[in-house]
């Protein structure tokens, strides 16, 4: 794959390219040489059963998906498991719009949903890894309905499903909230649907971005009790300068769309016509679901609706004053909750 100024080893850490070949979408189109980039830790055993899946969320890759939940002595323990993290489609490490020959390059990269990820990575763990049930499959927020299609899609392949600020469908506000998201970025003069000369045209679209991502990312008490001062920012437009429009700064905005579209369109319930119910009603895998109990995009409400449908799920809502971006591991509160509720789903 050609080499990115921010999509690297380098920004990420390590992973391996695995090469798929033509992979067909539920669209209905064929993603031609679909490569998927993985990072893994710890051994596969002789039995092939310690094998735990984690897909990343929006914007984020392997790396920070290693550095939240990956650690020796923690419950996702490389000593213990062979710790399988797969950059999902379109999230600039794996096929994505600017790694993608003609005549799928840029903005002529197909639609994906997350049916189509785990179709990538079902044949990853099974083809290439040879393993036919995983110990644990988890994830948060995108990761998480990852995770939810694979439950309810493969069953017998799930012994485990731990949902982390996510759920199996994505809302209808969620929807609009993705539409005005996609706006910030395809309203940009120089967007060019999709065939600008390089992200640094699209400053504006990206910092737009990285305004509405704010909005609804944080909760309000991050802001009311300005918690953004313990991330050494002395206001909230300081806190925006100088963390989130940076950090979405470096991104390629087709890779940003091809995950928007991806999250607006997010339902677990397509694997039985709609019917969300009886798709997680699919799921023999033991479930624990983890809101954050400030989350705006997951609020607890609707992943209890989730937990409700399926059979012997935990269901836990954790407190972080930081909201959805609570998942980036800000409070350690927060994360030592989570470590000690994938402890005991693990020990069961």
């Amino acid at each position: 794959m050609p080499v990115h100024a921010y999509y690297n080893p380098q920004n990420h850490g390590p992973y391996e390219h695995y090469a798929l070949g033509d992979l067909l979408l539920i669209s209905g189109q064929t993603l031609r040489d679909c490569e998927l980039a993985v990072a893994t830790y710890g051994q596969l055993n002789a039995a092939k059963d310690n094998a735990i899946l984690i897909p990343t969320w929006y914007s984020g890759t392997s790396r920070i998906i290693h550095d939240v939940f990956v650690g020796s002595g923690r419950p996702i323990d490389p000593e213990k498991y062979f710790i399988i993290i797969v950059n999902q489609l379109g999230s600039g490490l794996s096929s994505s719009p600017h790694n993608t020959a003609e005549p799928q390059a840029r903005g002529r990269f197909p639609a994906i949903a997350v049916a189509d990820d785990v179709s990538a990575q079902e044949r990853l763990v099974t083809e290439v890894f040879g393993v036919n049930q995983l110990a644990l499959v988890m994830g948060g927020s995108m990761g998480a309905q990852q995770a939810y299609e694979w439950a309810v899609r493969f069953p017998a392949r799930v012994r485990r499903l731990a949902a982390i600020a996510g759920t199996a469908r994505t809302s209808e506000v969620n929807q609009l909230i993705a539409e005005a998201i996609l706006h910030s970025l395809r309203s940009d003069p120089a967007f060019c649907a999709g065939d600008y000369r390089s992200a640094s045209d699209l400053s504006a679209g990206l910092v737009q971005h990285a305004r509405l991502m704010t909005l609804h990312g944080l909760s309000p008490a991050f802001f009311e009790q300005q918690h953004y001062r313990a991330l050494g920012f002395n206001s909230v437009a300081a806190f925006v300068e100088g963390f989130m429009t940076p950090y979405f700064a470096p991104m390629d905005p087709n890779a940003l769309i091809t995950q928007l579209e991806k999250w607006r369109t997010a339902d677990a319930g397509h694997l039985c016509n709609g019917d969300l119910p009886a798709a997680l009603a699919r799921i023999t895998a033991r479930t624990l679901v983890l809101p954050i109990q400030q989350d705006l995009y997951f609020p607890p409400a609707a992943c209890e609706a989730d937990a409700r449908l399926i059979k012997g799920a935990h269901y836990q809502a954790l407190s972080c004053p930081y909201g959805h971006l609570g998942l980036f591991a800000m409070d350690a509160q927060w994360l030592a909750q989570v470590d000690e509720a994938l402890r005991a789903l693990l020990d069961e």
